[in-house]
């Protein structure tokens, strides 16, 4: 029982705050093993019930947020996270204190990782990764060159050749002058790609939902020690 107790203790509990829609933050956290580390969901549903990011669903995102939260409000958490990168650079009524968007744990991995210079790989529409951009740059870190889909929806179904292609489409000076790569989206599946490319490419390759991992398992030092 001492030995279950000590594991307990160890046990990072974050809360998930999930789009309605998307499927692959669920998939991919559980296929990375993370180390005591426990995720509690609860999802969004904007009040249009759109799918498609637009300003209606950041919008409602946001709104929906306080009823989400409030319905994990009998969980010991240690952190709070809104699974999805856009809401974090567009407009929209604060969050709850506390709570990190993907775009914010994003930010948080390249601090850490003293990464200055990137380049951008979503899949939203260009007027979207733009913002994407310029909001990084802001936070300091330049972004060399970016590269979209101009998709406003369906996301899960983007393959991994689809993404392979869209790096490629990249200008190889600024991929090569980058210090990482951001494949930026929590909800295109971006794991079955990420070892090929850091191979290819020979430099780091960081994902939205790789630096929501991160997030949670730093959430309490020494959690996995």
């Amino acid at each position: 029982m001492a030995a279950l107790d000590a594991a307990a203790d160890r046990t990072v509990r974050a809360g998930l705050l999930l789009p309605w829609a998307n499927v692959a933050v669920e998939t991919e956290l559980s296929r990375l093993g993370l180390c005591h580390t426990v995720f509690h969901h609860a999802r969004l549903v904007p009040a249009s019930r759109t799918t498609a990011i637009d300003d209606s669903f950041w919008l409602g995102l946001r709104e929906a947020s306080g009823r989400a939260l409030d319905s994990l409000s009998h969980v010991p958490l240690d952190a709070v996270m809104l699974a999805c990168t856009s809401a974090g650079f567009t407009a929209g009524p604060p969050l709850p204190d506390g709570v990190l968007t993907a775009f914010d744990a994003l930010l948080r991995a390249l601090t850490e990782a003293a990464v200055a210079r990137v380049v951008l790989v979503t899949p939203y529409p260009a007027l979207v990764t733009e913002a994407e951009s310029a909001a990084l740059t802001e936070a300091g870190v330049e972004v060399l060159a970016h590269a979209s889909l101009g998709l406003s929806d369906g996301y899960p179904a983007i393959t991994p050749d689809q993404i392979m292609s869209l790096v490629g489409q990249l200008p190889q000076q600024a991929v090569g002058t980058a210090d990482a790569v951001v494949l930026s989206c929590t909800g295109w599946h971006t794991l079955p790609v990420i070892a090929e490319l850091e191979h290819r490419l020979g430099k780091p390759v960081l994902s939205s939902n790789l630096a929501l991992a991160l997030l949670a398992t730093r959430a309490r030092a020494g959690a996995c020690a």
